[in-house]
């Protein structure tokens, strides 16, 4: 990744899906989108330069890519990675959107604090979204909700380590979602597959060590600070932009660390100082993310963002905004999504995918 290519980016558009997508391929009429079941016919290109901070912004049809990007090295690169397949992950091959099943063993969660804050209960929980279909389980001890208070690394191991260990002995891939590096040790230790870290490894700087010895993957989040500020409002020049560029130093970090990209999956870190229009903002750019090559996650469900567009106050309620979301991510390429209902996403996405 060098610099020349952070600053130019391909968001795929036109997309296609099924068979529609794979005739439109073999014709010459459309590119496959991160080896998956879509495909995209048009592109938009896009230019930041590094001194005025102007964004050019052209239209080109896929194509006729290929032989543009043949005198660009940096939309070579782009389109290389945005039409390659991603690696399976912990196991799991991504040729098919995958869904993560939120494990809160919280008390204070914005969505479902409490319910599930000790370890029989958050155990109960992870076996029943497993038999809904859940593919990964996402254990978390620590709410990162706007003000919500840290918690000390003792009991975040004691609340999340037991979770791990018990789900991991039946067999099943869990992950850890933790930005402290003391916690992911305890957490590999106890059979974690994946680290989710909404710091992106800058909340502790043992946790890219931590992850690289260790050789499981890594979720990097987008997020200004964690928890979120309630009373600070972030401002960006161009949210889909920005949050891509940084994120894409977060993943070049990671791979100087000695974490192979293979191993890196990337999160736009929707709701996380971010207002209601960036956030739709993101969503309705999401393919533009796949121009960093890697596995990307969407993690939406029951956010504010969603009350704000939907007019629904409790979380708890935003089931219908929350598929909508999910559904627009697996239309958009998106590798996983992160939810907390996992039977109806589940039913979602398998109709998504028949009807393709």
């Amino acid at each position: 990744m060098n610099d020349s290519a952070d600053r130019l980016h391909i968001r795929p558009a036109s997309l296609l899906h099924g068979e529609a997508a794979h005739h439109a391929v073999h014709c010459g009429l459309a590119l496959p989108l991160a080896g998956g079941p879509a495909a995209f016919a048009l592109a938009e290109i896009l230019h930041r330069c590094t001194t005025t901070g102007e964004i050019s912004r052209r239209w080109v049809s896929a194509r006729d890519l290929p032989s543009l990007a043949k005198d660009s090295q940096p939309l070579s690169t782009r389109l290389e990675r945005i039409t390659a397949p991603r690696p399976a992950i912990a196991g799991l091959d991504l040729s098919r959107p995958r869904i993560m099943g939120i494990v809160n063993v919280t008390p204070d969660s914005f969505s479902d604090g409490g319910r599930h804050a000790d370890s029989d209960s958050a155990v109960r929980h992870a076996l029943a979204l497993t038999e809904q279909g859940a593919d990964i389980l996402d254990v978390g001890g620590e709410s990162t909700r706007p003000g919500a208070s840290e918690v000390p690394v003792e009991e975040e191991i004691a609340r999340v380590v037991p979770v791990v260990r018990e789900l991991a002995q039946r067999g099943l891939t869990v992950s850890v979602d933790t930005r402290k590096a003391a916690v992911m040790e305890a957490a590999i230790a106890a059979g974690a597959a994946i680290i989710n870290d909404v710091t992106a490894m800058r909340g502790d700087p043992r946790s890219a060590k931590v992850v690289a010895e260790a050789g499981v993957p890594v979720i990097l989040m987008h997020a200004r600070e964690v928890p979120v500020r309630p009373d600070i409002t972030h401002e960006y020049e161009d949210v889909v932009l920005d949050v891509a560029d940084a994120l894409e130093s977060h993943v070049r970090n990671a791979v100087q660390a000695g974490i192979p990209e293979r191993n890196i999956i990337i999160d736009p870190g929707l709701g996380f100082g971010k207002e209601a229009d960036d956030n739709l903002r993101l969503m309705q750019r999401l393919p533009l993310f796949h121009g960093l090559g890697v596995p990307l996650l969407v993690g939406a469900s029951r956010k504010r963002f969603i009350g704000a567009v939907t007019g629904v106050e409790a979380p708890t309620e935003r089931l219908a905004g929350s598929l909508a979301v999910a559904q627009l991510a697996a239309q958009a390429g998106a590798a996983i999504v992160r939810v907390h209902d996992v039977a109806e996403t589940v039913q979602m996405v398998r109709m998504l995918l028949f009807a393709w």
